[in-house]
Formats: C-alpha cells, sequence, structure tokens
C-alpha cells in the first residue's frame, strides 16, 4: 500500500494558529492540491472539459463545487436531493444557465416530489435522474430528463446489460424525455491495469452495441455515462466511444477531486494529490507499541477494511482497526507525543467527507475558513 512518500509536508503544513485551537478530529481541505486535481483531470480528457461529468457526492462542499464551475465543469453527477439543491444554488450565485445535472441515485415517491420541487425552483438547469422501470418512467414529471439505469455486472441497481427488451421499453415510455444511458462500472477493481482495462473494454463494446440497437429502434441516446475513478482511464482510452454519431460518451468519477489511498494505489501515474486530510490528535498509548488518535469510525471510513488510512509524512504508523472514536496504530520507531497532531490520508475519501458536518478549507496563503459539508 502507498505511504505517499513523494508528498512535500510542506504543502500540508497548517497554520500555527489553527493548530494550536483545532478542536479534532478535524476535516482540512487543501485549495491548492484540489485546484490541482481538477487541473490534471481536465488534462486526462484533452482539455475538453465537457467530457467530464464529475460525481459531487465526494466533496460536498459548495465552495468546492464552485471551484470546479470556474473551471469549466457544466456537467454534473450527484447522489441527494440535497446535493442537488446545494449545486443549484451555486449556479444561480455564478450566474451559470447552461449547466447540466444528473441525480445519479434511484428515487421514489417522496424524492421524487423533491426533486421536481429543486426543478421548479431552478429552471435554468438540466435535471435528469435515474430510472430502470418502464412503470415508472411514463410517470416522471415532463420537466425532469431520463437516462436508464443500465447494470454492467455490479448488481447495485439498474437493467441487467443483457435485457434490451427492457431497456427499449424504457426508452419508449420516456418519449422525448430520454437523455441516455448510465452505465457505472464501479465492479472493476482489478489490481492488474491490463486485467481492468480488458473487462471495461468488453463492458464498452456492449454498450456501444446497445447504443446501436437504441437507434436502429428509433431512439436517439444523448449521452451515455460510464466510470468512476477506477476505470475512467480505461473509459477515455476507449476509441469506439468516439466514433459514436449524435451520442456524447461522459466520464463520471468524483473521487479524483480530493484523491485517496485507494485510487492512489489504481491510478499512481496520474500524479493527483490527497487534497482532503483528516487531523487527529494522539490520545493515549495503551500499550508498548500503540498509540490511538481520537479518529475513529465515525470521522474517517472503515468500510474499505484494514488499514483505513495512511499517515502523511510517516511511514513507521500503521492504523489499526478503528472503533467508533478510536483509532490506534502500531508504531516501529519513535512513539508520537500525547497531543501530537497526525495527518490522515483515508483509504476511501468519499464517506470520509460524508461523516464530517464541516470542513477547514485552507488556501496557499495559509488563510482559511470554515465550510459546511451539504
Amino acid at each position: 500500500m502507498t505511504t505517499f512518500s513523494h508528498l512535500d509536508r510542506g504543502d500540508y503544513r497548517l497554520p500555527a494558529d489553527l493548530s494550536e485551537k483545532m478542536l479534532t478530529p478535524a476535516l482540512t481541505i487543501h485549495l491548492p492540491q484540489v485546484l490541482h486535481n481538477i487541473n490534471r483531470m481536465i488534462e486526462a480528457v484533452s482539455g475538453d472539459a465537457n467530457r467530464w461529468r464529475p460525481h459531487i457526492k465526494t466533496t460536498k462542499i459548495p465552495q468546492i463545487y464552485a471551484m470546479l464551475c470556474r473551471a469549466g465543469i457544466r456537467n454534473f453527477k450527484c447522489a441527494t436531493t440535497r446535493e442537488a439543491a446545494t449545486l443549484l444554488q451555486v449556479f444561480r450565485e455564478l450566474n451559470i444557465h447552461e449547466a447540466d445535472l444528473l441525480l445519479a441515485h434511484p428515487l421514489l415517491k417522496s424524492e421524487l416530489k423533491r426533486l421536481y420541487q429543486i426543478a421548479k425552483y431552478y429552471p435554468e438547469t438540466n435535471l435528469s435522474v435515474l430510472c430502470e422501470d418502464p412503470g415508472q418512467a411514463e410517470h416522471i414529471d415532463r420537466s425532469i430528463g431520463i437516462f436508464i439505469d443500465v447494470n454492467p455486472g455490479m448488481n447495485r441497481s439498474g437493467v441487467p446489460l443483457d435485457d434490451e427488451q427492457r431497456i427499449l421499453e424504457i426508452a419508449q415510455k420516456s418519449g422525448d424525455r430520454f437523455r441516455g444511458l448510465h452505465f457505472y462500472d464501479g465492479d472493476i477493481r482489478d489490481n492488474d491495469p491490463m486485467v481492468r482495462r480488458q473487462r471495461a473494454f468488453d463492458g464498452y463494446a456492449r454498450l456501444v452495441c446497445l447504443v446501436n440497437e437504441l437507434k436502429e429502434a428509433s431512439f436517439e441516446c444523448d449521452e451515455i455515462v460510464t466510470s468512476g475513478t477506477l476505470t475512467f482511464l480505461d473509459a477515455i482510452a476507449y476509441s469506439p466511444f468516439e466514433l459514436l454519431s449524435g451520442t456524447s460518451h461522459r466520464i463520471s468519477p468524483g473521487t479524483v477531486i480530493f484523491h485517496d489511498v485507494r485510487s492512489q494505489n489504481a491510478i499512481p501515474d496520474l500524479d493527483l494529490r490527497p487534497a482532503a486530510l483528516l487531523r487527529a490528535r494522539v490520545v493515549s498509548q495503551p500499550a508498548k507499541n500503540i498509540v490511538t488518535c481520537n479518529a475513529g469510525s465515525k470521522s474517517i471510513a472503515a468500510e474499505s477494511g484494514d488499514p483505513c488510512c495512511v499517515v502523511l509524512g510517516d511511514s513507521t504508523l500503521t492504523a489499526l482497526h478503528p472503533s467508533e472514536e478510536h483509532l490506534p496504530f502500531n508504531f516501529t520507531s519513535n512513539c508520537p507525543e500525547r497531543g501530537a497532531i497526525l495527518s490522515l490520508i483515508p483509504m476511501h475519501v468519499c464517506p470520509t467527507v460524508n461523516l464530517a458536518e464541516q470542513a477547514i478549507l485552507i488556501d496557499e496563503d495559509g488563510a482559511y475558513c470554515v465550510a459546511e459539508v451539504k
């Protein structure tokens, strides 16, 4: 597992007055690293910001949404109606009228009603939702576009990829609200990049065939949305996407904006930098070679297994299994002093951000402010 030993700790230095008064655990967001990652992603799509539909469930902070907008991003994806309302308010404050948002999570009844309210309040933005049921498609409000949620094999949601009849029926029921296909291949997590690419290409070939079948049935597919963090480079490299006439292809990774250990292990050559660090203090030494900090599973994501993080600048500390408010570390060199601040880079940053109510945004000049996590 990577230790991020190539990073300059000076790039993550806390302002002196902040480190003295900061209540821990605290989520800190380093804005220069965020901007670096946004720029690297735009470079990865050959400078075409229109090719990236970032999933904002990772970031959940209005100021970060604004940074993406200022970089030229106009197509987004989110998971909750709260994220949708927050992003659309950012669009309005920045006087952006040509933006497009896909709420990429199955919505029913009260959640759909809430989305309709948001669409009515922000008519200047194009809103779409996922659908996997022909019966639901015909009842979705006319103000909302429809993407068919296609299950590529992850078995989390969506219509099975080989159920062409059901997909065609949803397109038919959607009518002129039909926007395209959503194809999240998050089940592809092979460590070997060549194996990962071949599996991704196999799925994309079937997706292209599906797009052509829709067109043969007179259903125009305006857009296909694929790929989270682990496969987006494969999707960019899949040339048949660029040959589809009248169909745009967009990737939708969101973890890349803040980056994390899991992503670094999978795509180490992209030169992304961790931007969201959890700061915690050493509070105990319960055993000879163990110290404990005050960041447990209530503040850092633990669902990816142990270790749940690495410590910036200290490879001698290895995170053990967290409990709710405690995260013990085995140490093999000098024992960290009680009260010392550890800078934790999460294994999985998305739920780590979601666990925080607030984040401290730190700029290059040391200026900082507190932001709400939405």
